[in-house]
C-alpha cells in the first residue's frame, strides 16, 4: 500500500498546472486530429464486423467472428493498429487523466485523503487497454486457431477497461466540481 500511496504522492508532485494543459492540448489534437482518421480506418477494414476495442462486452465467438469477418489482410491491419495507435491512444488519454485528476484532487481533497489516490485509476485503465490490445492482437495473429483462455479474457480485460476509463471521467468530473466547492467554501 505504501507504494501505491508513493506513486500517486509522485504523480501529485509532477501534475504542474503547465503539464496538465500540455497533457489537455495534446488529448484534445488527437481526439480531432488522429481519432477520427483511425476510426475510419478501422470500419474500412474490419468489414462492419465490429471491434473488440469499441465493444463493452464480447463472447470467444464474437471474437472469433471478427477475425474470420475481417480477413487476413483486415487481421494484419488490426494487429499493426494494435501496435501503433493502440499503443498511442492509452498513453495519451492516460497522460490527461492522470495529470488532471492529480491536479485536481490537491485542489478538492484535503491532506491526508484516500480520495487523492483517484488519480491511480487511470494508470489501470492504461493496464487493461493493453492487456486487452495484446490478448485480441495474439487472437488476430493465431487465428484460425483458437487461443483457449485467452479469448475469454480479452473480454474481460475490454469490460474492465470500459469501467475504469469511466470511473476516470467521472472521478474527474467529481474532482473538478469538489475543488470548485472547496475553493468557494474557503473563500467566503
Amino acid at each position: 500500500m505504501l507504494m501505491v500511496q508513493k506513486l500517486s504522492s509522485w504523480l501529485i508532485k509532477i501534475s504542474k498546472g503547465w503539464l496538465v494543459l500540455i497533457s489537455l492540448v495534446i488529448f484534445l489534437l488527437f481526439v480531432v486530429l488522429v481519432l477520427p482518421q483511425q476510426t475510419e480506418q478501422i470500419d474500412n477494414q474490419n468489414r462492419g464486423a465490429g471491434s473488440p476495442d469499441t465493444s463493452l462486452w464480447y463472447s470467444a465467438e464474437d471474437l472469433y467472428s471478427m477475425a474470420e469477418a475481417y480477413g487476413q489482410a483486415g487481421r494484419d491491419a488490426f494487429v499493426h493498429s494494435h501496435l501503433t495507435f493502440d499503443v498511442a491512444w492509452p498513453l495519451v488519454y492516460t497522460l490527461f487523466l492522470v495529470t488532471s485528476l492529480s491536479w485536481l484532487s490537491v485542489r478538492a481533497f484535503p491532506l491526508g485523503s484516500l480520495f487523492r489516490m483517484v488519480n491511480l485509476v487511470p494508470l489501470c485503465a492504461a493496464l487493461f487497454d493493453f492487456l486487452e490490445n495484446i490478448s485480441t492482437s495474439l487472437i488476430m495473429l493465431r487465428y484460425p486457431a483458437s487461443t483457449p483462455l485467452i479469448d475469454s479474457l480479452a473480454a474481460v480485460f475490454t469490460l474492465i477497461k470500459w469501467i475504469l476509463v469511466s470511473a476516470s471521467i467521472f472521478l474527474l468530473l467529481i474532482a473538478l466540481v469538489a475543488s470548485v466547492w472547496r475553493r468557494s467554501r474557503f473563500n467566503h
